[in-house]
């Protein structure tokens, strides 16, 4: 079984009733155990089209699925809630991203890069991924999720 960190998030229409029904459609996936979920956190949007402010957080995932199997259920959550083929950037009613994958480690993969790129430089991912998963190593940068937040938290105060 593999331990997967998750990112989540939605900013098209009642946000945590978003999140919670993609956290109940994952919880239906066989081989997949949710064993826990962060707070949720308000962020703006970074880039794209002037959208509303963002729900985010971040689950931590015991699963059997390989990595382009898990995508694949997850893309299909996303589907069923609502999310359509868009800029990378734009409104959506639930996201959902591997940020990690165990150690997996897949660099500019065709429909899939671990981890999730830039996660280390963002405080709406990095921020409930401390609270659930501190101490894990990234598994190009080798330091934890806290060294990476620490490392990054006075850029984010400044933001």
């Amino acid at each position: 079984m593999a331990i997967v960190l998750l990112g989540i998030g939605s900013n098209l229409g009642d946000r945590q009733a978003n999140i919670d029904k993609a956290v109940s459609l994952l919880k239906e996936i066989p081989d997949v155990q949710l064993l826990s979920l962060s707070a949720l956190i308000e962020t703006k949007p970074e880039g794209g089209p002037r959208q509303g402010d963002f729900l985010n957080g971040a689950l931590k995932i015991e699963t059997d699925l390989l990595p382009l199997e898990l995508l694949s259920k997850l893309k299909g959550i996303e589907r069923r809630l609502g999310r359509v083929k868009q800029e990378p950037s734009g409104p959506r009613p639930v996201d959902l991203d591997i940020l990690f994958y165990d150690d997996v480690v897949i660099v500019d993969g065709k429909s899939l890069t671990i981890p999730h790129p830039r996660l280390h430089e963002r405080e709406f991912v990095l921020k409930p991924l401390l609270e659930i998963a501190p101490d894990f190593i990234h598994p190009r940068l080798g330091k934890s999720v806290k060294e990476l937040y620490d490392e990054n938290v006075s850029k984010f105060r400044s933001a």
